[in-house]
């Protein structure tokens, strides 16, 4: 793919996206930016479908929606609200013990810095990114799986884990994707270019695409 060509390549999915539900945290960012739902639920969508997580979110949301809230609620309270999330009873503890931090040393304010958020126990890079851009609108850029397995697909960078991919797209990327790129990628791989066997027939971009790595397509 020719860097040039990324411009295009973002216009075009960003048109696509209009006809996609958004991925939960994307969604709960559009109707109200409230850094620590966004911190929350991207929490809970760590190895879970979206589906799952947009159900386990309201639920718990229903419940409380501050830190200070949240610590009135019991283990079983929470664990009983975000069932079946992937891991659920380590995020409860996780949930329980970053309330408690951000009360206790930030004053119930999430950080807006990325190294601010990866301070907080259970906060990785993919998490503070999203924070940091959905929850701020600062710089950042959030690179799962989708994001990685894309970038790498279209010849856009070539790196072998999504670490290595979010520091080669902040290189390259042009600052104005920086936010939405991760909400892009993540509506088009779970729709069109899928890990095994992506839908390349109805793919938007595929003159674009270098296709690294696929060996069957539909």
């Amino acid at each position: 793919m020719n860097d040039n060509d990324i411009t295009t390549v973002v216009d075009l999915l960003v048109k696509e996206l209009k006809a996609e539900k958004l991925p939960i945290v994307s969604d709960l960012a559009e109707k109200d930016s409230d850094p620590f739902q966004i911190l929350i639920s991207t929490l809970l969508s760590l190895r879970t479908k979206d589906e799952v997580t947009e159900i386990a979110t309201k639920r718990l949301f229903a419940l409380a929606s501050a830190p200070s809230e949240m610590l009135k609620l019991s283990e079983n309270q929470i664990i009983d609200a975000i069932y079946p999330v992937g891991f659920y009873k380590n995020k409860t503890r996780t949930i329980l013990h970053i309330c408690r931090e951000l009360i206790e040393k930030h004053k119930s304010r999430v950080p807006d810095t990325i190294d601010g958020l990866l301070s907080l126990k259970g906060v990785g890079r993919k998490t503070a990114n999203l924070v940091v851009t959905l929850g701020y609108q600062g710089d950042g850029i959030c690179v799962d799986t989708h994001v990685h397995r894309i970038s790498n697909r279209l010849g856009y960078v070539k790196t072998k884990n999504p670490g290595e991919t979010e520091f080669a797209l902040r290189k390259k990327l042009p600052h104005q994707y920086w936010i939405i790129y991760n909400t892009i990628m993540v509506a088009f791989g779970r729709n069109i270019c899928r890990p095994v066997s992506p839908i390349c027939s109805k793919c938007p971009v595929s003159d674009y695409c270098e296709k690294a790595g696929v060996t069957r397509s539909r």
